[in-house]
């Protein structure tokens, strides 16, 4: 339970185990193979140490795939009594989708692939990442590795506005309603209604001034309000899952257009407001009951908002696509009640996506980033 002081929305907040999130970086170069298509071998990583039993794995990349050509990324994992498991396909990417998709079915006693997570059964304390170029051409930009072990009940901090408060920010996102694009192209999970991810994309690649060119969105008809989201949903559709949330798909995406990005989770509305400060919003994943995140008018299994300022008070300024209307997309949600459905670990456990350009400084991490 939270304690607030009467007429404010700031109060108790909860926040992960600082000592339970790590973000690896790893540098892929693919060698010359004969024989192969696309002439490239196979590139295996080193094994990562995770420095922790972790139950979660969230791969993230970008990656450049001619087309015909495209690329697989596999991990696999030390568990803590010291075997390996098996080999995980995490995703089969390629910009021009076919295939852009998930693999399900992959469960054995070690874990399984949920959708864009390596779940483990019993806790890993090392990984392993490979990669196959299929086809001419494929580049890996970049390659990161979050691993996370959630507690069900995360530690509790405190935050006062008088002593952590730098004064009121707010980045100049633009705003994409997903249901301004309701009953478009419904073969792309079900239609626009469904598009919270592709237009928090669309919001952020907007933000960088990013994104495809104009003839590439001739396909999405005349009077569409933003054909910016429908061709996000298209470049982010996973054939499998049959949605657009995955969330390393969402990244190689948006990094197509001259960005570079990542996966991970963040602790503390602390952190977030550390990005938005260093001018980068942050795509977060939550899901809520409306009465327990105040202002939304809405419940949801899964949603992805756009994080884009802080009030004086400390409350959280999103882009939430989920208003019935561009004009209506700004909000600002209470901090307690937004870091209890973003990092609650019946939830996304502090997920977020992070886009920024190659060379834009990050704000200093304490190892998630």
């Amino acid at each position: 339970m939270r304690a607030t002081r009467p007429g404010s929305t700031i109060g108790l907040v909860l926040t992960v185990d600082p000592a339970r999130v790590a973000f690896h970086r790893l540098a892929v170069s693919f060698a010359a193979a004969d024989g192969v298509p696309g002439g490239l071998a196979p590139w295996t990583g080193d094994e990562v140490p995770i420095g922790f039993p972790a139950t979660q794995l969230v791969p993230s990349w970008t990656a450049r795939t001619p087309p015909g050509s495209w690329v697989e990324i596999e991990l696999r994992a030390r568990t803590a009594s010291g075997s390996l498991t098996k080999w995980y396909v995490m995703g089969r990417w390629s910009e021009h989708g076919d295939p852009r998709t998930s693999v399900a079915g992959q469960g054995d006693d070690d874990g399984d692939v949920a959708v864009d997570t390596f779940v483990a059964r019993r806790p890993v304390v090392a990984f392993q990442v490979r990669v196959t170029p299929c086809g001419p051409g494929v580049e890996v930009g970049s390659l990161g590795v979050m691993a996370s072990a959630v507690p069900p009940f995360p530690i509790v901090a405190a935050y006062d506005p008088g002593r952590d408060g730098a004064g009121e920010v707010r980045l100049d996102v633009p705003c994409h309603s997903q249901h301004e694009h309701a009953g478009h192209h419904p073969h792309l999970d079900g239609g626009g209604a469904n598009w919270c991810g592709p237009a928090a994309v669309a919001m952020v690649l907007g933000y960088w001034r990013r994104g495809p060119e104009a003839g590439d969105l001739a396909w999405v008809g005349e009077g569409d309000p933003s054909p910016l989201v429908d061709h996000a949903a298209r470049g982010t559709y996973d054939t499998s899952y049959q949605g657009t949330g995955n969330w390393p798909f969402n990244v190689a995406y948006a990094c197509r257009y001259g960005l570079t990005g990542f996966v991970t989770r963040l602790r503390s509305a602390a952190e977030l407001e550390a990005f938005v400060r260093a001018g980068i919003p942050v795509v977060t994943s939550q899901s809520f009951k409306a009465h327990e995140l105040p202002g939304s008018g809405y419940s949801t299994e899964g949603h992805i908002m756009v994080v884009i300022g802080f009030t004086a008070g400390g409350d959280v300024v999103v882009n939430d696509p989920a208003a019935p209307s561009d004009a209506d997309v700004r909000r600002v949600y209470p901090r307690a009640a937004f870091e209890n459905v973003w990092l609650r670990g019946s939830g996304s456990g502090g997920i977020v996506y992070v886009l920024h350009p190659p060379g834009h400084p990050l704000p200093p991490s304490d190892g998630n980033w």
